[in-house]
């Protein structure tokens, strides 16, 4: 009688990240090759759309996993990181329907404390605070471990909702 073979298989999660990740990289080429000619206006709208386009694919909505975003334009965003495109990279601390607190400083998602505020910039820029109560679908609280970090501790930033969303990811080394 003949010994059966293991016919080797890949995982279909990874399939789909593998597949997703090559969609993003296709896209942002041909989206620097088609916008390269294109007025601000139409360049944001082509950037908007490849966003929401990709974060349809991409698994952004995994707690820990890490998001790049294009953070809203303000004057603070200006005078801490200068004009013209930039990316923020961020983790995913809190998914739609978690429940964002803040008490005087502390920042809470569903009870358990997961960083601090800071009242103004290294700039002496004022800060806000940022969002709270069930995070609406298609959006995230983000962080960082950085103390001075930018991010939905503060208003200034706020949820970051899929249109924002450029690519997500997680942490190899």
């Amino acid at each position: 009688m003949a010994e059966a073979k293991r016919i080797p298989t890949i995982d279909r999660r990874l399939a789909l990240k593998l597949v997703a990740v090559l969609a993003l990289v296709a896209a942002l080429i041909w989206g620097a090759w088609v916008s390269r000619e294109l007025s601000a206006p139409r360049q944001h709208m082509v950037t908007v759309r490849l966003a929401e386009t990709i974060a349809a694919f991409v698994d952004a909505e995994a707690r820990g996993s890490l998001i790049f975003f294009a953070p809203p334009q303000s004057p603070l965003i200006e005078a801490h990181f200068g004009t013209g495109a930039q990316l923020f990279g961020k983790r995913v601390l809190g998914v739609p329907g978690d429940v964002v607190s803040h008490q005087g400083n502390a920042v809470f998602i569903n009870g358990r404390k997961v960083a601090e505020r800071l009242g103004k910039t290294r700039l002496g820029i004022e800060l806000h605070q940022g969002p709270s109560g069930p995070i609406p679908e298609g959006c995230y609280y983000t962080g960082t471990a950085h103390p001075r970090g930018l991010d939905s501790r503060y208003a200034e930033i706020g949820w970051v909702c899929r249109p924002q969303i450029i690519g997500s990811g997680r942490a190899i080394l």
